[in-house]
């Protein structure tokens, strides 16, 4: 079987679109058609290499994403042919199959146990949620990472109450995800910090009660302003060691809560000053937003059937798969929420 798939061959260029052939599913494996696929920062990060050396040149990319399984290999019984899916980054129950490898002409084509920048691909079966009906499709590819990710880190990480406040440093997927769960959980105070207009516009519309600009003149006067005595709790979804300890230094002495979700560069290091922790504000991590996936991305899911947590103004703009650097490009410069390819264009 051959398939379609954007290939990255070298750093800091241009993915290409390559035809592969795909061999038959073995142990663990799925072999899934890809309906719609996001794009994460993350991708962006291994594409401009930010992440430092890239050894698994040439590889697929994508890891998250929505499609229907055509076939299993030996031992899968999570789901069957006909399933609809969603297709993660975090691991949840079955096998661990690792990577595939496939081939075009002479080339050996390298790939994780997800990837999703492709019409179809043999995908890991710890990598799979079966996709309940009722939500649409499209909408659930945020499933794979930005809601799991960015809610997981409000209600697991947080554990954000209602009437609480909150301040989001970020708002890519990621970042209005966390906003969209604040305001579902009902915080009385839901403040963005983003310096793409466009994106502190989807922010409002995720829920924010205010959005600030970070690069205007009057930006720590709005902030210390709009925080009081200190938000309850932060979310730094920017992936820059300034905000991070900016997220911290705004959270409330005594209990203030802080966690960092943005992925940094290579060779990054935070400095902190130790009287932040002195004050007894608490600085959290988050691995996915600590999402278990086979049980939260159901619940996840709901929230969207429901209508309790908005995505649909984040998925505003879908492109074709010969268009998936166009999409790049555009999440880069921060002009749009979360690309979709839709893999029907």
């Amino acid at each position: 079987m051959k398939t379609q798939a954007a290939v990255l061959f070298g750093q800091k260029e241009p993915l290409r679109i390559v035809e592969l052939d795909i061999p038959d599913p073995k142990e663990g494996q799925v072999l899934v058609e890809v309906l719609y696929s996001g794009i994460c920062g993350t991708q962006v990060n291994e594409i401009m290499g930010l992440k430092g050396e890239d050894k698994w040149i040439p590889h697929c990319l994508g890891h998250e994403g929505v499609g229907k399984v055509l076939n299993v290999g030996p031992g899968v019984s999570k789901v069957q042919a006909g399933d609809m899916v969603v297709m993660t980054w975090l691991k949840g129950e079955g096998l661990e199959a690792g990577g595939a490898q496939y081939t075009s002409g002479d080339l050996t084509i390298n790939s994780g146990p997800v990837h999703t920048f492709q019409r179809h691909a043999l995908i890991s079966e710890n990598r799979l949620v079966p996709l309940s009906d009722g939500v649409d499709h499209k909408s659930a590819v945020l499933l794979g990472c930005a809601l799991p990710t960015g809610v997981g880190s409000v209600f697991n990480v947080l554990k954000v109450r209602a009437q609480e406040s909150v301040c989001v440093f970020g708002c890519g997927g990621i970042g209005l995800s966390s906003i969209g769960a604040a305001k579902s959980v009902g915080c009385s105070t839901i403040v963005a910090v983003d310096p793409v207009e466009k994106r502190r516009e989807l922010a409002l519309e995720s829920g924010a009660t205010l959005a600030l600009d970070p690069t205007a003149d009057n930006f720590t006067e709005q902030l210390n302003s709009a925080k009081g005595q200190g938000f309850d709790c932060a979310v730094e979804a920017s992936g820059l060691v300034d905000v991070m300890g900016l997220a911290l230094q705004s959270v409330r002495p005594r209990g203030g809560r802080c966690v960092v979700i943005g992925n940094s560069k290579k060779g990054d290091m935070l400095s902190i000053d130790p009287v932040q922790f002195n004050m007894g504000k608490n600085l959290l991590g988050s691995w996915g937003g600590e999402c278990v996936p086979d049980e939260d991305i159901p619940q996840y899911a709901q929230l969207i059937r429901n209508g309790d947590v908005q995505v649909d103004h984040l998925l505003s703009n879908t492109y074709a798969l010969d268009d998936i650097n166009e999409a790049v490009r555009d999440l880069m410069a921060g002009s749009i929420g979360r690309p979709i390819i839709d893999m029907k264009l």
